[in-house]
């Protein structure tokens, strides 16, 4: 299972990178990560037409996108749609950020779990 992460480099940088989770356990048809550290959960609801400019992430989470999809786009200028059912980790709280945008007009739901 592959999560997007965006993260920022020492100069402010943002940049992409994939983390495959590791297993640590199979049982019932099922394999298992290690239980990862979380502080809450958020649910969103994000309009069709949002295209927001420049920003950091307000705080290192995993979004989860329930349906439609978001279109990232780091400052080294790499973009990414990240579609219904994909994880993204966004741990660029300093620098210049990211660009989102909705991918194909379609309303976004999706889930925050922050773990800072």
């Amino acid at each position: 299972m592959r999560i997007h992460n965006l993260y920022v480099d020492a100069n402010g940088e943002t940049h992409f990178r994939d983390i495959e989770v590791a297993w640590v356990e199979e049982r019932n048809f099922s394999k298992l990560s290690a239980r990862l550290p979380a502080t809450g959960i958020i649910f969103r609801e994000t309009s069709a037409d949002y295209d927001l400019d420049w920003h950091p992430a307000p705080r290192r989470q995993y979004i989860i996108n329930l349906d439609g999809g978001v279109k990232i786009t780091a400052s080294d200028g790499e973009s990414r749609v990240i579609g219904a059912g994909e994880v993204l980790l966004v741990e660029d709280t300093s620098g210049k950020g990211h660009l989102s945008k909705s991918v194909g007009g379609k309303l976004r739901r999706s889930i925050f779990v922050p773990i800072d």
